[in-house]
C-alpha cells in the first residue's frame, strides 16, 4: 500500500514551515527524476520497498499571524498598510501557490500535503477534491453541514454550496491553495478550528468581498483540540486518497 509520513509540527514561524516545504517538495522531485533516469536501486531490501511505496509527507501545523498572497494575487486585497501589521503583531508574505489572500495564526490547523500524485494515482483536480472532501467529512464529525461553491475553491457554508447547506451569509471554514510541478505538491490547506476571527476583518478573503470566514468553534459553540482535529483529518485523508498515513 502507498504510504505517507505525518509530521507534527507544533507551532512554527511561516517562513522556517515554507523552507521545510520546498526543502522535502525538492526531495520528492529529486527522488522521481531518479526513478525516471533509472538511478534508483532495486536491491529488494526492506528498506527500499518502503521508498517505492512511500508517496511523500504531510505536515501539520499553526502560524503565528500571518497573511499570504498567492501568486495570483491582489494586494489591494490586504486592507491595511505594513503599519498596521506591525501593530497588530501579523507579517505578509508573497508565495508561490495559487489563490488569492489569507490569514493563517493559532486556532487554525494547516496542512501541507508534500505528496507524488502519480506514486497515489490521482490528478490534480482530483486531488483538490479530495482536500476539500476530507474537510467536509472532518467537520460533519462536529455536526457542521459544509460544502463547495462553485467557482470557489475551499470549503464554505451557507448559501450556495454543493451540497446545499443553511444559515446566514457564505462563510469560508477552510481556505485551499496548491503548487504542483510534475505532479509533486506541496501548500495545501488552513482549517479554522478556534481561530479569533477577526483577522479576517483585515482582508477580503481569498479575494472575496461579498463572504465572511468562520471556524469549527464558532459554529459549534465548542472549543475543540486542535490535535484532536488534525486526527480526523489525516484519517478521512488518507481514506480519501487510499494511502496510509503514519507518523
Amino acid at each position: 500500500m502507498i504510504t505517507v509520513r505525518r509530521r507534527d509540527l507544533g507551532t512554527m514561524d511561516y517562513p522556517d514551515c515554507w523552507a521545510l516545504q520546498r526543502s522535502l517538495f525538492e526531495e520528492l522531485l529529486a527522488e522521481k527524476n531518479r526513478r525516471r533516469n533509472g538511478a534508483a536501486a532495486h536491491d529488494g531490501t526492506a528498506d527500499n520497498a518502503d521508498a517505492q511505496n512511500r508517496a511523500g509527507t504531510i505536515l501539520l501545523v499553526e502560524h503565528p499571524p500571518v497573511y499570504t498572497l498567492g501568486k495570483s494575487g491582489h494586494a489591494a486585497n490586504l486592507l491595511v498598510d505594513g503599519t498596521a501589521l506591525e501593530r497588530f503583531g501579523a507579517q505578509l508574505f508573497r508565495i508561490d501557490r495559487g489563490g488569492d489572500i489569507t490569514f493563517h495564526g493559532p486556532g487554525q490547523t494547516v496542512c501541507y500535503p508534500i505528496l507524488d500524485l502519480e506514486k497515489i494515482g490521482i490528478g490534480l483536480r482530483e486531488y483538490i477534491g479530495a482536500l476539500e472532501e476530507a474537510v467536509i467529512r472532518t467537520v460533519a464529525e462536529y455536526g457542521i453541514a459544509a460544502g463547495r461553491i462553485a467557482g470557489a475553491s475551499g470549503v464554505w457554508i451557507g448559501p450556495g454550496t454543493m451540497p446545499a447547506t443553511r444559515g446566514g451569509a457564505p462563510r469560508k471554514i477552510c481556505a485551499i491553495g496548491v503548487r504542483s510541478s510534475r505532479f509533486v505538491t506541496m501548500h495545501g490547506f488552513a482549517l479554522n478550528v478556534s481561530t479569533d476571527l477577526e483577522w479576517f476583518s483585515h482582508i477580503n478573503p481569498c479575494g472575496f468581498v461579498d463572504r465572511g470566514a468562520t471556524s469549527i468553534e464558532r459554529e459549534t459553540g465548542r472549543k475543540i483540540a486542535i490535535g484532536e482535529v488534525n486526527d480526523a483529518l489525516v484519517e478521512n485523508l488518507g481514506k480519501i486518497l487510499n494511502v496510509k498515513i503514519y507518523k
